[in-house]
């Protein structure tokens, strides 16, 4: 009988050690260099030190991942500021809790030929835009420029791009939407030089949006268990990402190590992890108010068809960072 309790004792004692918290993170696309600081937190054992059992759920084109978190096949979710706010006002109650990304990636990546030299070049040529919740910063920014999205000499012909750079490349289209981490360098590796094109960074035209930001649904963020898991995820996170910033190359061959389609490449993913280096940089993971704001503001400056049509209540929350970042 001793033995049997000294047994029971012992298995008492070794349980918490042994029972780590679940959590599953979606994506918002494959795995890449843009999602570095969670695969290094996953592989340097960060969410294992905040006894966390972490699953990264890759994304794609026809996972939408606000949908995904509604019902309940992931935790948290990462996804663009714009897409998050329209959800929200759809009736899908997403809270960001942690924003990893300080600046944007987006910007229109044009032929220098076509004659575009500002935004107001536009009208008249037909600009290729992401959707699935991607062409939210697009409609917003036309809109303050007063350029109709539905063709004709005044406005723009909106081709809706794959997630590729073919329109560019085969000329079905005058400008695509690029990031700087990603479509930009696959245009110069198609054999096209810099001096052929003309960007225009949302960031620089004073419309930027933020963008992979950390969101989980309201209703969890109740629950003060899910609460102290979301601070060890974020904490953990946080860790990774500011690791592989510091240590870019390593960075992209963890995330390498995880691309279970084989379809990336050792020189783009470092490549990658240079760029995304840099829009991480000067952020701890706590979202800034202001740069909620002017993304929101952005959002509402749409005229007669805005992103959304009301000044969001409860979309984010400081609660999660106040106490990671401790």
């Amino acid at each position: 009988m001793k033995m049997l309790k000294t047994l029971a004792a012992a298995s008492l004692m070794a349980a918490p050690a042994m029972a780590q918290d679940e959590v599953t993170l979606q994506l918002q696309w494959v795995t890449q260099a843009q999602f570095a600081g969670y695969y290094v937190a996953l592989e340097n054992g960060y969410y294992e030190e905040e006894d966390l059992d972490v699953t990264i759920r890759p994304g794609g084109p026809d996972i939408a991942p606000p949908q995904v978190l509604a019902g309940g096949g992931a935790d948290v979710m990462l996804n663009w500021m714009p897409s998050a706010l329209a959800a929200r006002e759809r009736g899908v109650p997403v809270v960001n809790i942690a924003q990893p990304f300080k600046s944007s990636g987006l910007q229109l990546t044009c032929w220098a030929d076509t004659g575009i030299e500002s935004p107001e070049d536009f009208r008249g040529k037909t600009i290729g835009v992401w959707f699935f919740g991607n062409e939210y910063p697009f409609l917003s920014w036309m809109s303050q420029l007063g350029i109709p999205t539905d063709g004709g000499e005044d406005g723009v012909t909106v081709l809706r791009q794959g997630f590729n750079v073919d329109p560019l490349l085969q000329r079905q289209a005058d400008c695509i939407s690029t990031m700087t981490y990603n479509e930009y360098g696959q245009v110069l590796d198609a054999g096209v030089s810099e001096d052929e094109l003309i960007s225009f960074r949302y960031e620089e035209q004073g419309v930027a949006t933020l963008e992979d930001g950390i969101y989980a649904l309201e209703e969890n963020l109740e629950d003060p268990a899910f609460v102290d898991r979301m601070v060890r995820f974020v904490r953990a996170s946080m860790r990774g990402w500011k690791w592989a910033e510091e240590n870019p190359e390593d960075a992209a061959m963890i995330v390498l190590d995880y691309d279970e389609s084989g379809a990336q490449t050792e020189a783009h993913q470092i490549r990658m992890m240079g760029e995304i280096a840099m829009l991480t940089a000067g952020s701890n993971g706590a979202l800034d108010p202001a740069d909620y704001q002017r993304t929101v503001d952005t959002l509402l400056a749409g005229g007669s068809d805005p992103v959304i049509t009301a000044e969001p209540e409860g979309a984010y929350t400081l609660e999660i960072t106040d106490a990671a970042l401790q």
